[in-house]
């Protein structure tokens, strides 16, 4: 597992630290992702530490908020 994000992680699903979906990763910009969410979890993605708007369609995740990678998910930090 890892912490760095690269390209080749869009598509993969974004998730909190208690296994909450947030959303997918639309892309990733210098070891940032940018997060397309579910219209239903748009106000507590905002909510959540390490997370900023970035437009009204996808949302920035924190480089340091980002605990582990896998083939198949992103992991958030609590």
């Amino acid at each position: 597992m890892r912490e760095t994000l690269t390209e080749a992680d869009k598509g993969k699903q974004v998730v909190t630290d208690d296994g909450d979906e947030v959303g997918r990763v639309v892309s990733v910009d210098s070891g940032t992702a940018y997060v397309d969410p579910d219209p239903d979890l748009t106000d507590r993605i905002a909510a959540k530490p390490g997370i900023a708007d970035r437009d009204d369609d996808t949302y920035q995740i924190d480089p340091a908020s980002v605990a582990t990678v896998t083939d198949d998910e992103v992991r958030l930090s609590a």
